[in-house]
């Protein structure tokens, strides 16, 4: 119950079919007076000096009477404060200069309240293939949330005058309406693509999202811990989803179509999968069977002791990954981890091997491209060994498509040569790790977690559907190791000669844990892969030893890099010397063709 309460002060959904024109559609909403009390609520946790606003709305036995604090408001952005007082309406014991300063300390904090919760407008809408029905039904949405956010900066503006007699000089106009709306409709579907739990086709599924950048989210949780664990179990007719508490996100993950469902209070998560994966569209969803389901928010009286972080299970042909209403798992790194281990899981199953690492076709001096595939656990130094190529002299000439930032897949085609397919169109990276100001500079369509707290990350969208789910030749496999300083023995890129030796680093997955997740210190992942490969060892074994052999039959050169990433001090240089060198290394084979 503790954590469910906290849920409720962190997201407000707004109605999206309202059309914002007066400020009674505010003050008198049930959503004004839910936030009020929670508002309140935290003002008495805190034994808040600002309490005092409410003494002359308390009857005698020193109850709080909303309504007239609200009619009190209402009022107020219509008369001043001084003439509200004089004219006896309220009991307002206190002078004007007394009550003036404390009710604007309470309008200030309400104000910013308002502004640090989640706020998401929703509004039903029928969903019409047609692009410029499609494009008319977004402009709608999007100019009432404009509404929206004007009323609301006219209403504190407004209140503010009333309160204190003067204008301000700098108006600031600051985000106050929704951060994300959404376009939401209900779907008949297929006999053939739906489970035995009919209460999934009952909630809304988001066909369209409107983002107001600067988009901040702070979540209860920054980092994540454990790995999800495979179970052989029914669930999916053990729970119920309500349709007014649930939401429906559809997502191509790489080539596979997963389904998500959200409780709404955690509809902040939901909403990072935009900038992370592909949408799917109606047509898609509604008559081709998930891959991979995605439950976050169930009631946590379905997880053993185990499950408590999620976990993994098969049923009908379909893999479904299931996640409790808990605060510990309020973090985008579960919702992301969840589906590409359901991602790896089924890659495993289709015999082809999964890969926790980056891959980027990299271009020096106007010759061809260079494909290289770099695999390593989290804070390892991937992403930024591939930014860190930006800030390289211009005169190098190089440049990269990043077409795999976290995970994707190996497989050999016909041809035998050995192909990659990525899983998402976006990054998910620590601010900490990127090069100064870069993440200031992709502000209008990022989204930000938590982005003063350690760990803090940002979801970028980096590159298109179509190139990361195609696949592509990959040239070159580099082991990404944080923990190594170079040196003479120990430089920054080094080829294997030896297969078994290339395999057991691989396999031993080493890196310095940064705090990305629950780990301190050297630690070691099989594969760099806790999402589907510690899982399925046995299974993944097989694949990876034939996926090494064949990379030496054909010519794939296997090696390392060494980012330093892992080692105090080297946070910004250590990646930059590693994609120095790394670039040095395609030149040189480049002039030696």
């Amino acid at each position: 119950m503790e954590s469910k309460n906290i849920n409720l002060e962190r997201t407000a959904l707004i109605r999206g079919e309202l059309k914002f024109t007066n400020f009674g559609q505010i003050i008198k909403s049930a959503l004004f007076k839910n936030l009020l009390k929670t508002f309140i609520d935290e003002l008495t946790l805190k034994k808040s000096y600002l309490l005092q606003t409410l003494k002359p709305f308390e009857d005698k036995k020193g109850q709080f009477k909303e309504t007239a604090f609200i009619d009190f408001v209402y009022l107020l952005n219509i008369n001043s404060l001084d003439e509200i007082i004089r004219s006896g309406y309220f009991e307002i014991q206190f002078s004007y200069e007394e009550y003036s300063q404390l009710f604007l300390g309470f309008l200030e904090g309400f104000y910013n309240y308002w502004r640090s919760i989640q706020r998401f407008m929703i509004k039903t809408d029928e969903y019409n293939p047609d692009e410029k029905t499609k494009r008319s039904k977004a402009y709608s949405l999007a100019s009432n949330n404009d509404a929206l956010k004007k009323m609301v900066l006219d209403l504190y503006r407004n209140i503010h005058f009333n309160v204190t007699g003067k204008s301000v000089s700098i108006y600031r106009q600051l985000p106050s309406g929704a951060q994300v709306a959404f376009l939401t409709d209900k779907f008949e579907f297929d006999r053939g693509v739906k489970s035995k739990n009919d209460s999934l086709y009952q909630v809304p599924y988001v066909w369209e999202a409107i983002f107001e950048p600067p988009v901040i989210f702070y979540t209860q949780s920054s980092k994540r811990d454990g790995i999800f664990p495979v179970k052989d179990k029914r669930i999916l007719q053990k729970f119920y989803l309500d349709c007014d508490e649930w939401f429906a996100i559809p997502m191509k993950v790489g080539r596979l179509l997963s389904i998500v469902y959200v409780q709404k209070e955690f509809l902040a998560l939901g909403a990072g999968l935009f900038n992370l994966f592909e949408m799917a569209t109606p047509e898609e969803f509604t008559a081709q069977k998930p891959d991979a389901v995605v439950f976050f928010g169930l009631d946590e009286g379905l997880f053993e002791e185990d499950e408590k972080l999620g976990f993994v299970t098969k049923e009908d042909d379909v893999y479904y990954g299931l996640l409790p209403d808990s605060s510990q798992i309020d973090y985008f790194g579960y919702m992301k981890k969840m589906m590409l281990t359901l991602h790896n899981i089924i890659q495993i199953e289709k015999k082809a091997m999964p890969v926790h690492g980056a891959f980027a076709k990299i271009r020096v001096g106007g010759r061809k491209s260079a494909n290289v595939m770099l695999i390593g656990d989290s804070g390892a130094g991937k992403s930024e060994t591939l930014e860190a190529i930006n800030k390289l002299p211009k005169e190098l000439a190089c440049d990269f498509d990043i077409l795999i930032d976290d995970m994707g897949s190996l497989h050999f085609n016909q041809e035998g040569e050995l192909m990659a397919v990525g899983t998402e169109i976006g990054a998910f990276v620590r601010l900490d790790d990127l090069q100064p100001g870069y993440a200031y500079s992709t502000m209008d369509r990022s989204i930000f977690m938590n982005p003063n707290i350690v760990n803090a990350r940002v979801i970028v969208p980096q590159m298109s559907y179509e190139e990361i789910s195609k696949s592509t030749r990959v040239d070159f496999v580099f082991y990404i190791n944080n923990y190594e300083e170079i040196s003479e023995m120990t430089p920054p890129i080094e080829l294997f000669d030896d297969l078994d030796q290339a395999y057991a680093v691989f396999s031993e997955g080493k890196r310095m844990a940064k705090g990305t997740t629950g780990e301190v210190g050297i630690t070691t992942t099989y594969f760099a892969n806790p999402f589907g490969a510690v899982q399925l060892k046995v299974e993944h074994e097989k694949i990876a030893k034939k996926t090494f052999e064949k990379m030496r039959e054909t010519g794939v050169q296997i090696g390392m890099i060494r980012t330093q990433l892992g080692i105090p001090g080297y946070e910004q240089n250590g990646p930059f010397l590693a994609a120095e060198a790394l670039i040095q290394f395609i030149d040189q084979l480049n002039r030696s063709e």
